[in-house]
């Protein structure tokens, strides 16, 4: 998992999570089942449709386009973090 404080297009309130994805993308469908089991808020962005957000996700992951790539309210990112990790990084 990577993490960088690079300025988001968006950042969400407390307590919930923007989340950048792809329709496609199988890691996204999965967290965003666990996000809702355990009703963690998120905004899912799709980076192929909403210009601009892939330069973003590509800035954050090292010149890739890793999806799912989430942005906390302290406008810190990790890419495809797992519930667990969602969860601690809210409760900080």
């Amino acid at each position: 998992m990577s993490e960088t404080t690079i300025t988001s297009p968006t950042i969400p309130e407390a307590g919930s999570v923007v989340m950048y994805s792809t329709t496609w993308c199988g890691y996204c469908r999965r967290l965003k089942t666990q996000l809702d089991s355990a009703g963690i808020g998120y905004t899912e962005i799709n980076i192929e449709e909403v210009p601009g957000t892939a330069e973003y996700v590509q800035a954050v992951n090292g010149g890739n386009q890793t999806v799912p790539t989430l942005v906390f309210p302290d406008g810190t990112s990790a890419t495809n973090p797992s519930l667990a990790d969602v969860k601690a990084r809210l409760t900080v």
